[in-house]
């Protein structure tokens, strides 16, 4: 559930129409949308589920792999092959291209396109069965989640919501400051941020639901729903129908939760829209992706503060 949205004038373009227009910010959406992937529900389902086993690169960089490889299964860099499992890439290889951090591209290549040298152990378990489903438990990810979150504005309430409610994000009223702990040496600072958003999760219910919710809506504040304090950080893509703020919101849950091996209820809600629709609601899967990549990461370690970049 979100918080209202200001009321647009008749004559007034929504922000997500400005945002739709604007080609370098959605060169991965025109691409899928040209080639016509993904378009079809199921087609849709078999991306998302193929990204949630493929755990060792972050959900953009799976997907990427899909749309080069669909049946690749583990993927790394040649010197990573001869490293760390002494096999060498086979001449004539297609390599399956990754996005690296702090870099252009990745070259990688699947373990189908390898062999192993005389030398070469056999594969560990979890470059063979890299799929395998594990974990279950949310651990301290929901706690590290909530700290992380305070660095973009959000203040997280755990609360007897009652039975029926699960939780929602709403703009907060201005004036406000949420502290944010920063990693500094010899000890950790508190920083203060401006309350942008309130975020309310239900106390009843069990930390993996309450994470789950916690990731929906997140996902609704990263993905554009709700406006952005910094488009430099997230885009404003307030306007949207319903059906695809709550689509793409359940896609991201489901990416993340299942990612951490986490039951979640998206899937269910996933599974029974693949059911009754032959086509995806019109997503942004640039913004699916970046969405769940990023709180993902805030689950797994204390983040860095956001760079002070004033709003265009």
């Amino acid at each position: 559930m979100q918080g209202r949205q200001k009321p647009l004038l008749d004559d007034e373009p929504s922000p997500a129409a400005q945002w739709d227009r604007d080609s370098a910010s959605r060169a991965l959406d025109d691409l899928f949308l040209r080639a016509k992937r993904f378009n079809g529900s199921k087609d849709y389902h078999e991306l998302l589920k193929f990204i949630t086993r493929f755990t060792f690169y972050s959900p953009f960089n799976a997907m990427l792999a899909h749309q080069q490889m669909p049946g690749a299964t583990f993927v790394a860099p040649p010197y990573r092959w001869e490293r760390d499992f002494r096999r060498y890439v086979n001449p004539g290889a297609r390599p399956v291209v990754l996005l690296q951090p702090k870099g252009p591209v990745l070259f990688t290549f699947d373990v189908s396109d390898t062999a192993p040298y005389p030398d070469a152990g056999p594969l560990p378990r979890w470059v063979e069965h890299p799929f395998a489903v594990t974990g279950g438990r949310i651990g301290g990810r929901l706690a590290r989640t909530i700290e992380n979150a305070a660095r973009d504005g959000v203040s997280v309430h755990e609360r007897d919501a009652g039975s029926d409610s699960a939780g929602r994000i709403a703009k907060a009223n201005p004036g406000r400051m949420v502290r944010f702990r920063v990693r500094e040496k010899p000890e950790p600072v508190d920083i203060a941020v401006p309350l942008e958003y309130e975020l309310l999760l239900n106390i009843k219910h069990s930390p993996e639901t309450r994470y789950a919710t916690l990731v929906h809506e997140l996902a609704h504040l990263y993905c554009g729903h709700l406006g952005t304090t910094n488009k430099e950080w997230w885009p404003d893509r307030t306007g949207l129908p319903v059906i695809v703020r709550e689509f793409e919101a359940e896609s991201v849950s489901y990416l993340v939760c299942t990612r951490f091996g986490i039951d979640n209820p998206s899937a269910e809600y996933l599974a029974g829209y693949v059911n009754k629709n032959k086509e995806t609601p019109a997503i942004s899967l640039d913004c699916v992706m970046k969405s769940a990549g990023l709180i993902e990461q805030m689950g797994l370690g204390r983040m860095k503060p956001r760079k002070a970049k004033e709003p265009e």
